[in-house]
């Protein structure tokens, strides 16, 4: 056998075609940032809360952005590095010192001005419609709240909650929009504020429909949503035994009289999975005038058996059965899951679990900017979704694209710093973006069951 003859390595004469993307328009990346924050928006905000006296010294345009694409994305995890990447990035030569004095009560303030705005600007958003059965509301919301842990320094300030040690942290309640695809409300709390406290119902709940954990269980609560016109639902509480008036559905056979039944003494008595029944519920309003009454409210109880659990998943509403069956009543619910993975997005991809200063205004200003780094990666997720075929979008999961955003944080700042003239633009800085979104993003598993599907058209 005669050895293989290899041939010496010539480089192609013709220079590979660059990376193109099938869907999105790379010229719709900074189009979309710049929408959502516009830089002359930034510097009247800037000005407004006092954080920029003077512009000469700090750009408030390129501070934002340095700090949302630095910070928030992990490409710095301290101050001193984070002022490393604006210098070099806006050929700046800001001292430590004159850095750190920037952050400060006003630059608190300007960031969380910076997430308001934010807010108000992907509000009524679309990007995931509705199912046909679902478009009886106007949105589906999810309130929860996630715990923050500080340095034990800041203990005074922030106690925490049922701890044996010294322990600091503060509360982050969050109100997630499914159709806007992204955060609706952010509000920071003492982590000993308790979680029915971080939520107000009126007017803006009409037609909308609200997820909870047990943490908001509480009839007041369910009552105001009622009179407001809008709809929720919540797990039962294990130790709660509602009185059941009638069934809502008619079966063959005999069935269990529920008519002035509890529902603890019938539950061991049936036979059927699935119980969707009308409760009537007894609670106490709030004082007036020095006097509290009793009151009664109607909901639905849906009970669902689950087999691996042996046991029957509990669920109280107000929304009637000809709009949506007991069983879709227990498969939206499992809707809420999309708040704790927005909760694991921001700790895991954007530092908000990272926050370790012993510095109070420094705490407040970081979790700002994780608020402002979901809102500028969700928006550009939302982007892809209207890109991409309506059937392919579901293949987009918000964890997964994240990851994308976030592994590629310094080529978005190189990009921006670009577009915003402070270097000269280099041909193809979002063709490539795109196309890495594009691809890198898209889940492989085209078979895979998604929690998205319960909801989206």
């Amino acid at each position: 056998m005669t050895e293989k003859q290899w041939a010496p390595y010539e480089s192609p004469s013709k220079p590979r075609p660059a990376p193109s993307p099938k869907y999105m328009n790379p010229d719709n990346i900074p189009l979309e940032l710049n929408n959502l924050f516009p830089p002359g928006e930034i510097e009247r905000i800037a000005r407004e809360t006092g954080f920029i006296k003077r512009r000469r010294v700090l750009e408030p345009v390129s501070f934002f952005w340095s700090i949302v694409l630095g910070f928030g994305t992990f490409l710095q995890r301290t101050l001193a590095g984070l002022r490393r990447t604006y210098n070099e990035e806006f050929h700046k030569r800001l001292v430590q010192s004159s850095w750190h004095e920037r952050f400060t009560p006003a630059m608190v303030a300007f960031l969380k001005s910076c997430v308001l705005f934010g807010l108000q600007r992907t509000a009524g958003g679309t990007a995931c419609p509705l199912k046909e059965k679902l478009q009886r509301f106007q949105d589906i919301l999810i309130q929860d709240n996630t715990i923050i842990r500080l340095h034990e320094a800041l203990a005074k300030r922030w106690p925490a909650t049922r701890s044996r040690v010294i322990a600091a942290g503060i509360k982050v309640a969050l109100l997630v929009s499914v159709v806007a695809n992204g955060p609706a409300t952010v509000a920071i709390h003492a982590e000993r504020t308790a979680d029915i406290k971080t939520i107000r119902i009126g007017r803006w709940v009409r037609d909308r429909l609200l997820l909870f954990d047990l943490g908001y269980y509480k009839f007041q609560l369910f009552a105001r949503i009622k009179e407001n016109g809008g709809f929720f639902i919540s797990r039962l509480k294990g130790n709660s035994d509602p009185t059941l008036l009638r069934s809502l559905t008619v079966h063959r056979g005999q069935a269990v009289d529920l008519s002035g039944k509890q529902w603890k003494d019938v539950k061991p008595r049936l036979e059927r999975k699935v119980l969707d029944a009308e409760t009537e519920l007894t609670f106490s309003r709030r004082p007036y005038a020095g006097r509290r009454s009793n009151d009664t409210m109607a909901l639905r109880l849906v009970a669902i058996y689950d087999d691996d659990e042996g046991d029957y998943h509990v669920y109280l509403t107000n929304i009637p059965p000809d709009v949506l069956s007991a069983e879709d009543i227990a498969a939206l619910y499992r809707v809420r899951w999309e708040i704790e993975l927005v909760f694991k997005e921001l700790k895991s991809r954007y530092a908000l679990d990272m926050v370790k200063t012993k510095k109070p205004t420094i705490v407040l200003g970081l979790v700002w900017t994780a608020i402002l780094t979901l809102i500028v990666s969700r928006r550009l997720h939302n982007l892809m979704l209207r890109s991409v075929p309506r059937e392919l979008a579901p293949r987009y999961p918000p964890l997964l694209w994240s990851t994308v955003f976030m592994e590629n944080g310094n080529r978005l700042l190189d990009a921006m710093m670009r577009q915003l003239g402070y270097e000269q633009k280099i041909e193809g800085d979002f063709v490539k973006l795109a196309w890495i979104y594009e691809g890198n993003a898209l889940d492989p598993h085209v078979n895979r069951r998604r929690l998205r599907e319960v909801y989206s058209a």
